[in-house]
């Protein structure tokens, strides 16, 4: 059974960082293309950003473009998203999702964690 555990939302001021992190477990994690998604209050759920299985393609939504950076570590099945220069706009909940196919697709990412809470004040 494949899980995605979420973890390194909170409340910042704008300006600030954070670092997101998912854990993966159950499936074979280098198999794997790695996307973060969001979702804020009262809108659909967006594309942020993505890896490819190995690392070395990485893709980004133009509003995240320049200030989020991904990443993998496929010897700890973890993939994280570094997010500087917050911005009010950026609050919502964060979702970690896996595809077996490079995409920033949301219909084409099987497995989903929970999410975590990112919220940004003024």
């Amino acid at each position: 059974q494949v899980r995605l555990v979420e973890s390194g939302g909170g409340l910042v001021q704008a300006g600030n960082s954070l670092r997101l992190s998912c854990a993966a477990s159950g499936l074979t994690f280098s198999n794997y293309a790695m996307a973060w998604f969001r979702q804020a209050p009262g809108k659909e759920r967006e594309f942020v950003a993505a890896i490819s299985r190995g690392g070395v393609g990485t893709g980004y939504a133009d509003s995240v473009k320049g200030r989020f950076t991904i990443s993998r570590d496929n010897t700890k099945n973890t993939v994280s998203l570094q997010m500087n220069s917050l911005q009010p706009e950026d609050t919502a909940v964060y979702y970690c999702a896996a595809s077996r196919s490079w995409s920033k697709t949301e219909a084409d990412f099987t497995s989903w964690g929970l999410g975590t809470q990112v919220t940004v004040s003024s």
